[in-house]
């Protein structure tokens, strides 16, 4: 059998690779992303990534910290995309590790672009997106086709902090069965009524999945009309995947972690097949 690891590619002097780390289980890295990690001389990366992804990093390596968390003091977007291409032009392997997709609410098309305006060649590797791998570890898959045919990512907040006013609530609300919510914690109370004031469901099943596939994953399980009051009752902090619709109610079927830790599966958590006699 061919050598997996020699099909892969090497990183050059002087190129920066946008690379999304996943959610946060080392195990969900792709084979591109530990490549990386082995051959990088900087690896700049974000708050959300899980320090033991750091932990395959080559031991010479530079590890240098840009994260941007609300309410903290953080590094400004420029500054980041800048030193991206000052490490660069200095030749080195510059690796930008990401948490989830560098494309999905990750600001990676604005450090991509910054990097062409300097001339710096880039690689893009692809991650697990929070929206899709921290739901599936909480056992809510974000269709199905019983249940819904399309399915809305949407982040909270927008680059100052507020809700985005592009959002166009009352359609999300009225065309999307499934809405997914990255980065909506801390404006929670006014989203929730935007979705009820648009016609959603007050007793429509909700979920928030912290700290995803991490060993402090938890999920709070809840309905739109109760969300804020559970959430301040169980002191939750981001970060934080919300999903709205009825896909939560698979849950009850599929959560496959709390399965390993002993809780029983329902087979037909939507109750859809007709209850058989039992002789």
């Amino acid at each position: 059998m061919q050598d997996w690891q020699n099909t892969l590619p090497m990183m050059e002097d002087g190129h920066v690779w946008l690379v999304g780390a996943g959610p946060g289980d080392p195990g969900l890295l792709t084979l591109h992303a530990y490549n990386a990690l082995s051959q990088a001389d900087v690896i700049v990366h974000d708050a959300l990534v899980n320090s033991d992804c750091l932990k395959l990093a080559s031991s010479d390596a530079v590890i240098e910290y840009a994260g941007k968390r609300g309410g903290k003091p953080s590094a400004k977007q420029r500054d980041i995309s800048l030193r991206l291409v000052e490490l660069a032009r200095a030749g080195k392997k510059v690796l930008r590790l990401k948490g989830g997709d560098p494309f999905v609410f990750g600001r990676g098309g604005e450090e991509a672009l910054t990097l062409v305006e300097h001339h710096v060649p880039f690689r893009i590797v692809p991650g697990v997106s929070a929206g899709i791998g921290g739901l599936a570890y909480a056992g809510i898959p974000v269709t199905h086709r019983e249940v819904n045919q399309a399915v809305t990512f949407l982040t909270g907040h927008d680059a100052g902090g507020i809700i985005p006013d592009s959002i166009d609530w009352n359609s999300i609300a009225k065309g999307s069965p499934v809405i997914v919510m990255y980065m909506a914690m801390k404006h929670m109370d006014a989203i929730v009524t935007k979705l009820l004031a648009a016609g959603r469901r007050a007793d429509e099943p909700i979920a928030l999945v912290c700290d995803a596939t991490t060993e402090k994953h938890f999920v709070l399980e809840t309905t739109l009309a109760d969300a804020v009051r559970d959430i301040k009752a169980a002191d939750l902090s981001p970060p934080a995947i919300v999903v709205l619709g009825d896909v939560v109610r698979l849950r009850p079927g599929l959560d496959w972690l709390g399965a390993a830790a002993g809780r029983l599966l329902d087979p037909d958590p939507l109750k859809l097949k007709p209850n058989k006699a039992v002789s």
